[in-house]
């Protein structure tokens, strides 16, 4: 199965090959469903093409707003640059932008979005008819119902599912609330998250205020939790699933690669249950709300909303590596603070994942040696303690 990795900027789609993504996706400046998550120019979407394809990887763009009129001026050339510049396939939710990519780019492969909202097999074999190669499913299907659609496409029509990341409160993530409360479009790129805020109902006559909520009796609406199926890979691929698709285009960095480092693993151990644990772990150590295996197995039982919609994570990104380990230190790029004596653990692709690293020395570029690191991006020499650290490892430390 392809592990495919959200990148938001050049950063992040380094980090994500670096740590084992199979294929990539992210936007343009325009016609992409993360407006704010920075994306790529159209210098930069010929680099990270380049980048990309030297490494053996695929890359999708996303063009799966939903358009209007005016979203079309344009877009025939654009879609023709993302031909020219080798992109693999296109994420499209539009049957009008669909169709105009069959008219002009005939040869690009079109994943259908799961904007699109694919929940039945008819809609599926319509997709398939318009000669799309993949359809990413909608998250509201059950792993039963995934089945039977795998069953009734042709073969080459590949399908795609979100295994790992944020779960949009509107079916499929065609939401309406984030243009209602700010003016802001979601389905143009813009969403505000107003699905994350805490909302309470007001009675109007006595002015008394009730928070929404859920426990046992009733429901608080709203707040999802983030879907997580690391322990559940071997189902997804016994299902035909072709395509394991991590949220997150507006994520960090360092969730982008400890979220693709634990999934790389997992796939690459799919059958060891206590390692898959073990990586379930692991992704608890970056950014995350409560984990739901959402609507997979039919399991009403495992309740879809939280009570608190502040994220959680048991590690701080501290450092990224910038050159290899060379004559004992090593240099690195601060992004959170760390002093003296911190014990900081290496998070890599490589063997020196998991180990431990005592801070007993720090110095700037300059030679000046100092106790605790403050300026963010200021690059450092730090201790290396002879592990065999690599440019695009990270520190992280443990968050007390």
């Amino acid at each position: 199965m392809e592990l495919l990795a959200p990148v938001g900027n050049m950063e992040k789609l380094k980090t994500a090959l670096y740590f084992g993504a199979d294929a990539v996706y992210l936007a343009g400046k325009s016609h992409g469903l993360r407006a704010f998550a920075g994306n790529f120019d159209y210098d930069e979407l010929k680099i990270a093409s380049k980048l990309i394809h030297e490494q053996g990887k695929k890359m999708y763009v996303t063009v799966n707003i939903v358009a209007r009129n005016q979203d079309f001026d344009g877009l025939e050339d654009y879609l023709k640059f993302l031909y020219k510049i080798g992109t693999d396939a296109i994420i499209v939710s539009d049957i009008g932008i669909i169709t105009l990519a069959r008219k002009v780019v005939p040869n690009l492969d079109v994943h259908v979005s799961t904007q699109a909202n694919v929940t039945n097999l008819h809609s599926a074999l319509f997709f398939a008819g318009l000669g799309c190669k993949r359809i990413v499913l909608a998250r509201e299907l059950s792993l039963r119902e995934i089945k039977e659609i795998r069953a009734a496409l042709p073969q080459e029509v590949e399908l795609e599912t979100f295994v790992h990341g944020a779960m949009c409160i509107s079916y499929s993530g065609r939401c309406l609330l984030s243009n209602y409360l700010r003016g802001r479009d979601s389905n143009k790129g813009a969403c505000v998250q107003a699905c994350r805020w805490a909302y309470q109902i007001k009675e109007i006559k006595s002015d008394d205020e009730f928070p929404i909520e859920e426990d046992e009796r009733g429901t608080y609406i709203l707040n999802s939790k983030d879907l997580c199926l690391i322990e559940h890979l071997k189902e997804l691929e016994e299902a035909g699933i072709a395509s394991l698709k991590i949220e997150g285009r507006m994520k960090s960095s360092y969730y982008v690669a400890n979220v693709v480092n634990a999934y790389r693993r997992a796939l690459d151990n799919i059958n060891d249950a206590k390692f898959l644990k073990e990586m379930y772990l692991e992704t608890e150590k970056s950014s995350h709300r409560q984990y739901t295996t959402g609507f997979y197995f039919d399991n009403n039982e495992e309740r879809e909303y939280l009570k608190e919609s502040m994220p959680i994570q048991s590690h701080d990104f501290v450092a990224i590596v910038l050159e290899d380990e060379n004559s004992g230190k090593v240099l690195v790029e601060e992004r959170n603070m760390f002093k003296l004596g911190d014990e900081l653990e290496v998070l890599s692709p490589n063997d020196t994942f998991n180990k431990k690293l005592i801070i007993k020395q720090i110095e700037t570029e300059d030679g000046e040696y100092i106790e605790d690191a403050r300026k963010v991006q200021q690059k450092l020499y730090i201790n290396s303690d002879n592990l065999a650290l690599k440019a695009g490892d990270i520190l992280r430390k443990k968050l007390k």
